[in-house]
C-alpha cells in the first residue's frame, strides 16, 4: 500500500516540473557560500603561495559542483510523457510506459513502476525536507499517469 491515496487531485496544467525546491535552495546556497568563503580566505592569506590559493579556490569549485549535482533532480511531465532527471542520468518516458507512481512510507523518493516490469527511481519528488509537498506532488504525478498512461483505469 502506498501513502499516495487513490483520490485524484486536480490535474496540474502540462507541462509541470516537480523538484525538491527547498533542498535545491539549501544546497546551492551552501555551495555558493563555501565557494565565496574559500576564495576570500585564499586571497586574504598573504602567506599562501599561488598554488595554495588555487587549491583553496579549486576545493570551493569542487564542493560547489558536487552540491549543484545533488540539486539537479527533477521530473518534468508534459503532454507526450515524463522526463526524469536524477543525479547523473536523464530518462525520457512515454506516458504509456508508466504503470504506477509509488511513494511508500520511508521511501527517499518516488519510484515509477514501468510497463517492462522494472522500477525507476524519480528523485525529483523527495519527502525529506517538505513531506507534504512531496506527497501532493506524488499524487499529482500519479493522477497524470493514470489519466495519460498505462495506469489509466479501465
Amino acid at each position: 500500500m502506498t501513502s499516495v491515496s487513490a483520490t485524484q487531485p486536480d490535474l496540474p496544467a502540462l507541462p509541470v516540473t516537480f523538484r525538491p525546491t527547498r533542498t535545491r535552495v539549501v544546497l546551492l546556497t551552501v555551495g555558493t557560500a563555501v565557494l565565496i568563503a574559500l576564495t576570500v580566505m585564499s586571497l586574504m592569506l598573504e602567506t599562501l603561495s599561488p598554488g595554495d590559493k588555487a587549491t583553496f579556490i579549486g576545493t570551493g569549485v569542487v564542493i560547489f559542483a558536487v552540491l549543484a549535482l545533488l540539486s539537479r533532480p527533477k521530473i518534468v511531465a508534459g503532454p507526450d510523457g515524463v522526463l526524469v532527471v536524477n543525479l547523473t542520468t536523464t530518462r525520457r518516458l512515454d506516458w504509456a510506459q508508466i504503470v504506477r507512481v509509488n511513494l511508500r512510507p520511508g521511501d527517499a523518493w518516488v519510484h515509477l513502476d514501468l510497463a517492462d516490469g522494472t522500477s525507476l527511481p524519480a528523485m525529483g519528488i523527495q519527502p525529506g525536507v517538505a513531506k507534504e509537498q512531496a506527497i501532493g506532488d506524488a499524487r499529482a504525478l500519479r493522477a497524470l499517469a493514470e489519466t495519460h498512461g498505462a495506469g489509466a483505469s479501465a
